[in-house]
């Protein structure tokens, strides 16, 4: 059967220092994850039942259904996601916390007749999850900040960078990512972080222009030449009399015969 190209959104989701948790606090956070996701893409409008999933051991890959508004992905499921997340943590131990990245793209991918994806669009979506910046932006953030997002550059030409209610743009920046084959502009946001770190932004970064190189500083005038210094050059022939003029020259003027 031949496979089917239908243009899909994309999230992928990554629990942040899964490993050495042990297999009971791994399987309940993977439990808390996979039950915050169901409900935020209920409260989306989003049919969980209706989107291809994929188990990533301590993530989740989901392909939205066909149609599916990617403005939906961010507001509200992003923050439908972080919130119950929060609520998670504020009862929870150290070894059951969860904090997550969430990478966002979209683009044909091919469906295969048993549910399979596959496609350029799933490679970009797993180098996004895999970004160094926004496993540092996490990092660097307060505990309260259960998640870092970074959205592709098209899924952002197509969504943020329209202003859609409850997206704010001024609150996405633009990062460079150069992650293995992938090199592309992407865009990173922090749930309820009142700012991005500000090495994970480069200079005009921030509202969207490209970099602006800093000017040089301006080179200091060149010092005035020193005045040469006076030389004295006597010239004379026959009897005369001497005198000197402002450069400091001599002349002997003859005076008369002998």
């Amino acid at each position: 059967m031949e496979q089917k190209v239908e243009h899909r959104a994309l999230l992928a989701v990554d629990i942040e220092r899964s490993a050495g948790r042990g297999n009971v606090a791994l399987q309940r956070i993977r439990e808390v994850l996979w039950e915050a996701l169901r409900e935020s893409f209920g409260c989306a409008g989003l049919e969980w039942e209706a989107c291809l999933r994929d188990d990533l051991g301590d993530g989740v890959r989901v392909v939205a259904p066909a149609g599916a508004r990617k403005t939906k992905l961010i507001h509200p499921l992003v923050h439908e996601l972080t919130a119950r997340l929060r609520a998670h943590n504020r009862l929870a131990g150290p070894a059951t916390r969860i904090r997550v990245r969430i990478a966002l793209h979209a683009g044909d991918v091919c469906l295969g007749p048993a549910g399979e994806v596959t496609g350029r669009p799933l490679e970009v979506l797993a180098r996004l999850l895999d970004a160094a910046v926004a496993r540092t932006a996490l990092a660097e953030a307060p505990e309260t900040v259960t998640a870092s997002l970074l959205v592709s550059q098209h899924f952002h030409d197509e969504t943020v960078s329209h202003g859609y209610p409850g997206i704010d743009p001024a609150s996405f920046h633009r990062v460079a990512l150069a992650e293995k084959e992938y090199a592309a502009n992407a865009w990173l946001h922090l749930p309820g972080a009142t700012a991005v770190p500000p090495e994970a932004v480069g200079p005009g970064e921030a509202d969207g222009r490209a970099p602006v190189p800093t000017p040089a500083p301006a080179a200091a005038p060149a010092p005035a030449p020193a005045p040469a210094a006076a030389k004295m050059i006597n010239k004379a022939s026959g009897h005369g009399v001497v005198y000197a003029t402002q450069n400091g020259t001599q002349n002997i003027h003859l005076t008369g015969k002998p």
